[in-house]
């Protein structure tokens, strides 16, 4: 696991992971930059390991062991309890995938969600702009052929 690039003025994040368990490791050094409130879209292709992402952030917040965690693909939101820096943290882990529009997307309550102990991933929040409008940054994961993987974090200011 390599840092690709230096920080660009602290707010864009690059990791070159080459395993499952290199990707768990950067989901853990994440938690440090994520100061919750939070709502980030997690972005990949199928397969690219946002959840294995979620599996080490859930653990570096000691909310759940990374086998605990699994992909709320047919759920649509998986919810941990955790903390940071001795505060109680939420972790709130959605897939939206299957929704199709905005008014079911509605029944998830995601404004309820986003309190302000709470760490908001959304895998496929891209799809919708309502969730595009309230991020305050994403996680972009994307295969480098093989186990490689490429993630860059983006964080607002």
């Amino acid at each position: 696991m390599t840092n690709a690039a230096p920080p660009a003025e602290g707010r864009i994040h690059q990791f070159t992971t080459q395993s499952g368990a290199d990707t768990i490791e950067v989901g853990r050094k994440l938690v440090r930059l994520l100061e919750p409130p939070q709502l980030l879209l997690l972005r990949g292709e199928l397969g690219t390991g946002k959840t294995t992402l979620v599996k080490g952030i859930a653990q570096a917040l000691d909310a759940a062991e990374p086998d605990e965690v699994t992909s709320p693909t047919f759920t649509l939101l998986h919810e941990y309890d955790g903390s940071r820096n001795g505060k109680p943290v939420k972790l709130y882990h959605l897939d939206v995938y299957r929704l199709e529009g905005e008014r079911q997307l509605e029944t998830l309550g995601l404004e309820e969600l986003l309190t302000p102990d709470a760490l908001v991933l959304v895998e496929w929040g891209e799809k919708f702009k309502s969730i595009r409008k309230r991020a305050t940054g994403e996680i972009v994961i994307t295969s480098e052929g093989g186990d490689t993987r490429k993630i860059t974090v983006t964080l607002k200011e």
